[in-house]
C-alpha cells in the first residue's frame, strides 16, 4: 500500500484515540495554581491560623474583632493577588529567575535557538524540511522558557530555604528593641542572595514613599511562594492592629520550618514513584533512538509515511496523557 494514502482502518484508529484522549482529559479536573493558593489560604486563614499566631497580643474582644476583620480583608486581597501570580508575564518570570535580560533580548535569543534547532536536524539528518521546521519551532518556543523556569524554580527554592533564617533574624532584632525597618536593613546587607536582593528592594520601595506593609506585599508578588504570602499577611495584620510582632514571626518561622520538613518527607516517600515514572517515560524515546542507529530504514517509516505520522501522533498523545496522570499521582499539595 502507498505510504501517502490513509487507509480507513488508520483513520478510524486515529479518531478513536483522539476521542478517548479528549474524553479522559475532560473527565479529569486538574486544579490551577490559583485554586491551590486559594485552598491554602482557606485552610490557614479560614481556620484562624494567624489569629492563633497573634493570640498572645489579642487580649480583648475589640482587638479580636479587628484582627478578624483584617483577616477577612487581607484574605480577599490575597486571593486576588494569587490569581495574578498564577499567570505571570514573561517579564515577571525573567525577573523571578534572577536573569538580567530584557524581554526583547529574550525574544532574540528564542529566535536564535529556534534557527539552530531547525538547521541542525535539516543539515545533519534526513528528517525532512517539515520535521526540521517543527523541531525549530518547538525548540524556539520551549527551550528558552524551560531554562527560565528552571532558573526561577531554583532561585525560589533557595529563597524558601533561607527565608526562615531571615525571619529569625527579624525576631531577634525586634526582641532587642530594633525597629522592623532596621532589621530588614540588616538582612539586606548580611544575608545571602536572593534574600539580600529582595529585602533590599523592600527598603528601596519604602524610600520611595511606599508603606512598609505594601512593600512587603510587593515582596510576595516578586517571590510568589506561600511563605512570603504568609509573611505579608502577618505584617499587614500587625500594621493595622499592633501586637507582639516577634511572637507572631517566631511562630510563623516554626510553621514554615515544619512545612519544609513535611515537604522533605513527601519528597523522600515519593522518590521511588518519581524514579519509576522517569524510567517509564524515557523508554519510548530511548528505544526510538537506539532503533534509529541500529535500523534506520525501519524507524524512519514513522516520519516518512502518513500512517507512520498518525501512529507517532497517537503515541505522543498517549505519552502526554500518561505523564500527566503520573504527575498528578506523585505530586502532593501540603
Amino acid at each position: 500500500m502507498d505510504g501517502s494514502v490513509i487507509s480507513p482502518l488508520q483513520l478510524i484508529i486515529a479518531v478513536l484515540v483522539a476521542v478517548s484522549v479528549v474524553s479522559i482529559l475532560s473527565a479529569i479536573r486538574f486544579p490551577t495554581r490559583s485554586e491551590h493558593m486559594r485552598d491554602r489560604i482557606d485552610r490557614i486563614v479560614g481556620r484562624g491560623e494567624y489569629e492563633r499566631l497573634d493570640a498572645a497580643a489579642a487580649g480583648d474582644k475589640v482587638r479580636r474583632r479587628r484582627v478578624r476583620e483584617s483577616l477577612r480583608e487581607l484574605r480577599a486581597r490575597e486571593i486576588g493577588r494569587a490569581r495574578r501570580r498564577a499567570n505571570p508575564t514573561m517579564t515577571g518570570l525573567i525577573r523571578q529567575a534572577g536573569i538580567n535580560m530584557t524581554l526583547t533580548s529574550f525574544h532574540i535569543l528564542s529566535a536564535a535557538v529556534g534557527v539552530v534547532c531547525w538547521a541542525v536536524p535539516l543539515l545533519l539528518t534526513d528528517l525532512g524540511f517539515l520535521i526540521s521546521l517543527a523541531c525549530g519551532i518547538a525548540g524556539g518556543l520551549f527551550l528558552p522558557r524551560f531554562y527560565v523556569n528552571f532558573r526561577r524554580g531554583r532561585r525560589l527554592q533557595r529563597f524558601g530555604d533561607e527565608f526562615p533564617t531571615a525571619l529569625d533574624m527579624i525576631v531577634r532584632g525586634v526582641r532587642t528593641g530594633l525597629p522592623l525597618v532596621d532589621c530588614i536593613k540588616t538582612i539586606s546587607t548580611e544575608a545571602e542572595d536572593p534574600i539580600r536582593e529582595e529585602f533590599a528592594q523592600i527598603l528601596s520601595d519604602q524610600s520611595l514613599g511606599v508603606p512598609l506593609n505594601e512593600a512587603v506585599q510587593r515582596l510576595a508578588d516578586r517571590v510568589p511562594i506561600t511563605d512570603t504570602a504568609f509573611f505579608a499577611i502577618v505584617i499587614g495584620i500587625q500594621s493595622r492592629t499592633g501586637g507582639n510582632l516577634s511572637e507572631a514571626l517566631s511562630n510563623l518561622s516554626k510553621v514554615i520550618r515544619a512545612r519544609r520538613q513535611l515537604a522533605g518527607k513527601i519528597k523522600a516517600m515519593s522518590a521511588e514513584a518519581k524514579a519509576s515514572a522517569a524510567i517509564i517515560g524515557s523508554l519510548p524515546p530511548s528505544v526510538a533512538l537506539v532503533l534509529y542507529f541500529a535500523s534506520r530504514d525501519y524507524i524512519m517509516l514513522l516520519f516518512t509515511t502518513t500512517g507512520g505520522n498518525i501512529t507517532l501522533a497517537c503515541c505522543g498523545l498517549w505519552m502526554l496523557l500518561g505523564i500527566m496522570m503520573m504527575r498528578g499521582m506523585i505530586n502532593f499539595d501540603y
